[in-house]
């Protein structure tokens, strides 16, 4: 949850920063620190609604992202866009609201006083990011072919770390550049030490027998944090490193606590966003089913049986987007880039997500949840279990509409696909809780306006 954290406080900062702006307008305004009165003046309201307008709009154009990959053009590109944006929707609040000059000016003050703060704020952290000075130094401890999927890490990472080498401990066949295997002689707590490492991943390929507890310990008690591999892995990527896993990591690992209060809680949510989602809809109904009639032969909705909660298979409605004889002779199969079964309304809609609008139905049913692993089909799900660790872990809680892997990775049309989103469907699993179903809402927003991921 990390990446969560990081998350939480960017945005947290921007609240403050326009919060701080409108402020500071305001006493532009009256040449004077705000008080209660002047605040009032131009309302509570006003302020609530440019603040969570410009966090927003902040996260559409992806600003809270990638910071490592970053520089200063970059970010002052995606501030002006959003700001650009916002200037826009607060010049239609003005005129379907009447608000007074004063009221304006301020918030013309506001969003550019705004844009300067969130500036400097994010260049900030994007130097602590980047800046080896801050850095965490780390040392992972061993030299196989985990040793290298963690080192490789590092550099694609959005936390400020650093590597300072690997050490080798046991026998094990050796897949790291002998210039970054650290020298050992006076132990590993020492290699540490004289590395002045922070942090200790702990990657060997084979533990029995070869595992240097006492070492290891003395590095602990010593205040250089301790972790394994699949929780580095997870810290850094956001998803489960399947291939180092076992039953006994997921049972004692933090996390895949499913109790029944969130279950009831997030149910709540569910019927809320699936009534809500309906009434939109509803008023819409007529013009999507007439442009998928003129466009194909064949009923409007489109209903598939996929695999569900305990395995329980349930029928799946969307709005029909291939050819009403799509599967004959092929049986179930992937949709694959510019699939030729798709109408041309159906390429519109999947890009759109307007077909899947039917499954509020499904979360009303209780079928559904809102945020879940994606459900699949019974043929493929056979086939994924043979050939997949952990595939069926994926079914212990509702299927969703949208999901961290819908939000995190393009479509899957293949096993390999279909492995790497479970790397994302059992994080989610994992770390499930209604402040990140929230947060892979507001990302679903993003991948639906700018139209990825959909085939």
């Amino acid at each position: 949850m990390e990446q969560n954290k990081r998350l939480v406080l960017l945005i947290v900062c921007d609240i403050i920063a326009a919060i701080l702006a409108i402020l500071t307008a305001i006493s532009i305004k009256h040449m004077k620190i705000p008080g209660v009165e002047e605040i009032q003046t131009f309302g509570v309201v006003r302020i609530v609604v440019f603040t969570v307008t410009v966090v927003f709009l902040s996260f559409l154009v992806e600003i809270y992202k990638n910071h490592h990959e970053l520089i200063a053009r970059d970010i002052a590109v995606k501030i002006g866009s959003s700001l650009g944006v916002s200037c826009f929707v607060f010049s239609i609040i003005t005129y379907s609201s009447n608000l007074d000059e004063y009221g304006s000016g301020i918030q013309v003050s506001a969003i550019i006083i705004f844009g300067i703060l969130q500036f400097l704020f994010h260049l900030i952290y994007r130097n602590y990011v980047k800046y080896q000075g801050f850095a965490s130094r780390v040392v992972i401890l061993g030299v196989g072919a985990t040793a290298g999927n963690m080192g490789a890490l590092i550099p694609e990472s959005d936390e400020n770390y650093l590597l300072s080498g690997y050490i080798r401990c046991s026998d094990e066949l050796s897949e790291i550049p002998s210039d970054w295997i650290l020298e050992n002689s006076g132990g590993i707590y020492e290699t540490v030490k004289r590395e002045k490492a922070d942090k200790i991943v702990v990657s060997l390929s084979e533990r029995r027998g070869v595992f240097p507890l006492g070492d290891v310990m003395a590095c602990k008690l010593n205040g250089v944090e301790v972790v394994d591999a699949p929780s580095f892995y997870e810290h850094i990527t956001g998803k489960l490193f399947l291939e180092g896993i076992n039953p006994s990591w997921i049972i004692f690992s933090n996390g895949f606590n499913v109790s029944q209060v969130r279950k009831i809680l997030k149910r709540v949510v569910d019927l809320l966003c699936a009534g809500v989602g309906i009434i939109l809809t509803v008023p819409f109904l007529p013009i999507v089913a007439l442009a998928i009639k003129l466009d194909s032969p064949g009923p409007v909705f489109y209903r598939q049986e996929r695999v569900g909660e305990k395995e329980r298979n349930f029928f799946l409605y969307k709005f029909r987007t291939m050819k009403a004889d799509a599967e004959n002779g092929t049986g179930a199969v992937w949709a694959q880039k510019n699939d030729s079964r798709v109408t041309r309304t159906g390429a519109f809609f999947r890009k759109c997500r307007i077909d899947e609008l039917p499954q509020f139905f499904n979360i009303l049913c209780g079928e559904m949840s809102m945020v879940g692993p994606r459900p699949e089909r019974p043929e493929f799900v056979t086939k994924l279990k043979e050939i997949i660790p952990y595939y069926s872990e994926r079914h212990f809680v509702k299927p969703g509409v949208t999901g961290w892997a819908q939000v995190r990775y393009p479509y899957g049309a293949s096993v390999e696909d279909a492995m790497e989103k479970l790397r994302f469907d059992l994080y989610y699993i994992k770390n499930l809780s209604l402040t990140f179903d929230f947060m892979i809402i507001m990302e679903t927003i993003q991948v639906v306006l700018f139209r990825r991921g959909s085939r």
